[in-house]
C-alpha cells in the first residue's frame, strides 16, 4: 500500500465510524382506524387527512440536496441522459429533493474521494467501480445498506444476483450494482475479409493476426494489430486468465505461485513480443486514442466493453466492424467482469440519498442508459425492447463466463503495482519472469495485511 493511502487508511480507521440509524421504506400510507361510527363524508375527510399526514412524513421535512459523485464522462451521451433526463425526472418525481451531480475522470474520481474522506467532505451518493468496493468498506465510509434500509431486499431482488456480487463484503451489501459488463474483441471486418481471414478464436490466432494486419496502410500510415490503452489488470485479466493464469489464488490470500505462474508469465510474454514485433500499441503517451484509431484502420482489434458500440455509432457511423468472443487460451474464453455500484457514502440526508439510489437502479433509469450502452443489471429492464435490440447478446453472453478481479481492500495499489511491472516487461528493464516474480513478493505483503 502506498505511504499515502496508508496514512488515510489509518486515519479513517480511527476517525470514521458508521453511524447507527433506521431504515425507511416506501410504504403505502395507511388509513385512520375510528372506534365509533362516523358518517361517510367525515370518514372521508379523516382518511385524507391521515394519508396527507403519512405522505407528509415521507416527504423531506425541508428542501434537500444530496451531492452524487461519478465518472460518467463530462462529453457522454450518459453524462447528458443522466443531466438531461434522469435527474430531472428524479426530481419531478421527488419534490423536494434536488441533485447535485459531479462529474470526474475515474483515477480522479478514486483520489477525490479517498481526500473527502480524512476532510469529512464525502459526497451522499457515488458512483463506484466494483473494484473499490472492498477498499472503501474496510476504510469504513460505505453505509451497509441491508441493514439500513428496510425495503433493501425488496429493491435488490430486482436485480442481477452476479452484479449485486459485486456490492457485497463480508455478509453485508454497501451498495447497489448499477450496471454490469465485460469485454469483447471488435475487429475491422473490412480488413479481415481483405487479408481472407476470419476472427481469431484462440490466442494463437490471435497472435498470427495481429502480426499480419500490422504494418502500413495504402497511405503510408502505420497500423497495429492489436489497441491496448493501459496495462492494468482492466486490461490484462483476459490474456492471463483465458491463457490459464491468475493474479491469486482462489481464497485472494497469496500470489506467489499464481501472478508469476508459467501460465501467467506467458501471457506477459506473449503481450511483449507482440509489442516488439510492432503488432500492439495504444498506451503510451501520445498514441493514437482508440476509437479514433479504430475509426480510421489504424487499429484492427480491441478488447472492449458494449459503450464501445454507441461511441463507434456516433463518431463512426459507416465503419464496419464484426465482434467476437475473447480468444480462448488453455484456461478458455474469459473476459473480466466489470460494472459500477452506486453507494451510500454519508448518512446525512440518507432517506433521499436511498430514494435517488432506488431511482437509478429502477427500470425507467435502467432503460434509458441502456441507450447509451450501459448494460442493465434491473432485471425488468433487461427484459425491454430497448435493451434486446442494443447488440448487448454478445456481452451477456461473455458474462457467464467473465471473472471479476480480486475482491480485496487492497486491489487499487495492487492493480498499480501490476501496471508499473509490465511497463518495464514492455521497455526492456525486466523480464516478464523476473517482473513477475517481484510483483508477487509485493503482492504477498499487501494481502497478508487484508
Amino acid at each position: 500500500m502506498t505511504g499515502t493511502k496508508k496514512v488515510l487508511a489509518a486515519l479513517l480507521t480511527t476517525s470514521i465510524g458508521l453511524a447507527a440509524f433506521t431504515g425507511c421504506g416506501s410504504s403505502t400510507p395507511a388509513q385512520s382506524e375510528t372506534t365509533d361510527q362516523v358518517d361517510q363524508s367525515s370518514a372521508t375527510s379523516e382518511t385524507t387527512a391521515s394519508t396527507a399526514e403519512t405522505s407528509a412524513a415521507e416527504e423531506p421535512s425541508e428542501e434537500v440536496t444530496i451531492n452524487f459523485w461519478h465518472h460518467y464522462s463530462a462529453q457522454s451521451p450518459e453524462n447528458d441522459t443522466l443531466t438531461n433526463v434522469l435527474i430531472p425526472e428524479f426530481e419531478k418525481e421527488n419534490p423536494g429533493i434536488t441533485v447535485n451531480a459531479v462529474s470526474h475522470e475515474w483515477a480522479d474520481l478514486h483520489e477525490k474521494i479517498l481526500i473527502s474522506a480524512q476532510s469529512d467532505t464525502l459526497p451522499d451518493v457515488a458512483r463506484l467501480d466494483s473494484a473499490w468496493v472492498p477498499e472503501f468498506e474496510k476504510m469504513g465510509i460505505l453505509q451497509p445498506l441491508d441493514e439500513t434500509m428496510t425495503d433493501f431486499t425488496d429493491v435488490s431482488d430486482g436485480l442481477l444476483e452476479s452484479a449485486m456480487s459485486t456490492a457485497r463484503v463480508g455478509d453485508h451489501y454497501y451498495g447497489l450494482a448499477l450496471n454490469t459488463n465485460t469485454k469483447i474483441l471488435f475487429y475491422n471486418a473490412e480488413a479481415f475479409a481483405d487479408a481472407g481471414i476470419e476472427a481469431p478464436k484462440t490466442m494463437d490466432e490471435f497472435v498470427e493476426d495481429a502480426k499480419l494486419l500490422s504494418g502500413t496502410n495504402a497511405n503510408g500510415q502505420q497500423v497495429w494489430g492489436y489497441d491496448e490503452p493501459a496495462l492494468a489488470g482492466w486490461n490484462l485479466c483476459p490474456f492471463i486468465w483465458s491463457m490459464g493464469g491468475s493474479i491469486t489464488n482462489d481464497e485472494q490470500t497469496k500470489a506467489t505461485g499464481y501472478i508469476n505462474s508459467k501460465e501467467t508469465v506467458a501471457a506477459i510474454q506473449m503481450l511483449k513480443d507482440l509489442y516488439d514485433a510492432g503488432a500492439i500499441t495504444g498506451w503510451n503517451s501520445g498514441d493514437i486514442p482508440m476509437t479514433d484509431g479504430f475509426g480510421t484502420g489504424r487499429y484492427m482489434m480491441l478488447l472492449e466493453g458494449p459503450w464501445k458500440i454507441s461511441e463507434m455509432a456516433g463518431s463512426y457511423p459507416d465503419f464496419n466492424y464484426k465482434t467476437a468472443e475473447v480468444p480462448a487460451g488453455d484456461g478458455g474464453s474469459v473476459s473480466v467482469l466489470g460494472g459500477e455500484d452506486i453507494a451510500m457514502l454519508s448518512d446525512a440526508n440518507k432517506e433521499a440519498s436511498w430514494k435517488f439510489i432506488k431511482f437509478m437502479t429502477g427500470e425507467f433509469a435502467q432503460e434509458e442508459m441502456a441507450k447509451c450502452g450501459q448494460i442493465p443489471v434491473n432485471k425488468e429492464a433487461l427484459e425491454s425492447d430497448t435493451v434486446k435490440n442494443a447488440d448487448f447478446a454478445p456481452f451477456l453472453e461473455a458474462i457467464t463466463t467473465a471473472k471479476s478481479r480480486p475482491t480485496v481492500s487492497c486491489w487499487t495499489d495492487m492493480d498499480s503495482e501490476l501496471s508499473v511491472a509490465v511497463s518495464d516487461v514492455m521497455n526492456g528493464n525486466k523480464t516478464a519472469q523476473q517482473a513477475m516474480d517481484d510483483l508477487a513478493a509485493e503482492f504477498d505483503e499487501m494481502l497478508a495485511e487484508e
